[in-house]
């Protein structure tokens, strides 16, 4: 593969489902769904870390979490653990950032030559009352995202547009340096991302009567896993919305990720239209899915479809055209891809980490591993680990009954098979793939002192409450809207 310019799409909370190139039969993301036409689609693509802060730092390392120890929203990623930004500097290559990056601060050495409009965790620190493990509190204004949801604008939306802005304006200025090295361009939104408020025209594409129930949405559906209704007591989930409610919701969410569409579509027709399409390759993902109702759920935090897999498209010179592949690949797997594309050469280090390139599986190379995700954070008080191989999807809760699911008969997975007696050989091949990563007994007890070093360190768990949280991080110059938390469930 030639070096080439590289520039990097990420979204927030994009649900695989919501795009037309992956299935959806109303949703309208005529830009997108063109890139995946001129390129490969992914269909088996995971984050690794529902959640956004870890999800990023693994991003940008192209380690596992319990590898680098980010676990939660309250320890975002400060440049301690090298990643592709900082090699692709070191050889040379200008990597700029415009937009969301969920990291500790701007005077970190992050990988970035320059940040444009960068939004962080709040403060350097973000939230702590997430780390909270031990009878983790109720949290404030959450049933708000889902009431409060439909048409509108938010800061969210302006953001958005001001991040293609920039955008635009930085291609422009790159292509007037035609003889430079290849380049990257992190461009981060942060759609589709709550609050769900659609600007009202693309609300109104969505009729709320015209769009069905989430799968297990009702009470007596949901499935009574502990870790899930914890999480649903936590999020404050667990009372009913109405169906007129579910379905406004889930009709601001289609419209936040036409609003997210239409944002690309203009980055990608000023890379045309300024001639760099011809030497530029591009990476389509989003940081993890969204819930959006099922289960009784809404936002990510679960290792279900709707939350742990991911959209993942690439597209430009020596790409495949009109091609997909169903071989599960995780955002550790950028990594390798992002040097490549550039045309960074590999370091010894290189093969202890574990991602693969995702031009060779582009190109049609099957490598028939298995996808690893884990979660650690808000809402649980045990340790999660999943692991995808073939059609099978295995989910390991530490001191809690695991999950395992078939993809191929049963693609919303309303039916667990790991108790199923003709699925004891599968549970235990998709276990011995989890124990060859990891000891989730020791990761999950380490994740938990970590957590509990950080709150004593702010305080202890009564300090931690008393300074609050935010529903949704603040864009540049938005002041934090902090909500307690009750301590107890």
């Amino acid at each position: 593969m030639e070096p080439a310019n590289l520039l990097f799409v990420l979204s927030d909370q994009h649900n695989r489902d919501t795009l037309g190139c992956y299935g959806h039969p109303t949703i309208q993301t005529p830009h997108l769904d063109a890139l995946a036409a001129r390129g490969v689609r992914f269909d088996a693509a995971y984050t690794n870390c529902p959640i956004c802060v870890p999800a990023r730092a693994s991003l940008a390392t192209g380690e596992y979490v319990h590898r680098i120890g980010y676990w939660d929203n309250a320890f975002p990623y400060d440049g301690r653990v090298r990643g592709w930004g900082h090699r692709l500097q070191e050889a040379g290559h200008r990597v700029d950032s415009i937009g969301k990056l969920h990291y500790r601060s701007v005077q970190d050495d992050d990988g970035f030559s320059d940040r444009i409009v960068p939004l962080n965790v709040v403060d350097g620190v973000g939230d702590v009352m997430g780390a909270i493990r031990d009878d983790p509190p109720i949290r404030a204004g959450m049933r708000g995202g889902v009431t409060e949801a439909g048409p509108g604008t938010s800061t969210y939306i302006d953001y958005d547009i001001e991040i293609a802005d920039r955008s635009i304006e930085w291609l422009r200025n790159r292509s007037a340096e035609p003889d430079a090295p290849p380049w990257m361009l992190f461009c981060s939104f942060v759609c589709p991302h709550p609050p769900f408020i659609a600007p009202p025209d693309l609300f109104e594409l969505y009729p709320p009567e015209d769009i069905p129930l989430p799968v297990q949405n009702r009470r007596d559906e949901q499935p009574r896993h502990p870790a899930l209704e914890t999480l649903r007591r936590t999020m404050n989930y667990d009372g009913p919305f109405s169906e007129d409610q579910i379905r406004k919701v889930t009709a601001a969410y289609y419209g936040t990720c036409t609003h997210l569409d239409r944002q690309v579509g203009r980055v990608l027709e000023v890379l045309e239209q300024t001639g760099l399409a011809e030497s530029t390759r591009i990476i389509y993902t989003s940081d993890h899915g969204e819930s959006m109702g099922r289960r009784g759920l809404w936002g990510k935090f679960t290792l279900y479809e709707e939350s742990a897999a991911v959209p993942l498209i690439l597209a430009g010179p020596d790409v495949p055209v009109g091609q997909s592949t169903s071989d599960p690949v995780t955002l550790v797997d950028c990594h390798p891809t992002i040097l490549e594309a550039v045309g960074v050469e590999a370091e010894s280090g290189d093969a202890d980490l574990p991602g693969r390139s995702l031009w060779s599986i582009a190109g049609g190379e099957p490598l028939g591993r298995a996808a690893f995700s884990e979660y650690h954070a808000v809402g649980t008080t045990c340790g999660s680990f999943m692991i995808r191989h073939g059609s099978h999807k295995y989910i390991h809760y530490v001191g809690e009954e695991p999950q395992l699911f078939d993809l191929a008969a049963d693609p919303f997975e309303t039916i667990d098979l790991a108790h199923d007696p003709n699925s004891v050989g599968i549970r235990e091949r998709m276990e011995g793939l989890l124990t060859e990563i990891l000891d989730p007994d020791e990761v999950d007890a380490r994740a938990k002192a970590d957590q509990a070093a950080l709150v004593s360190s702010h305080g202890g768990r009564e300090a931690v409450l008393a300074r609050g949280t935010f529903v949704n991080s603040p864009v540049p110059g938005e002041e934090p809207r902090f909500e307690s938390g009750d301590g107890h469930q």
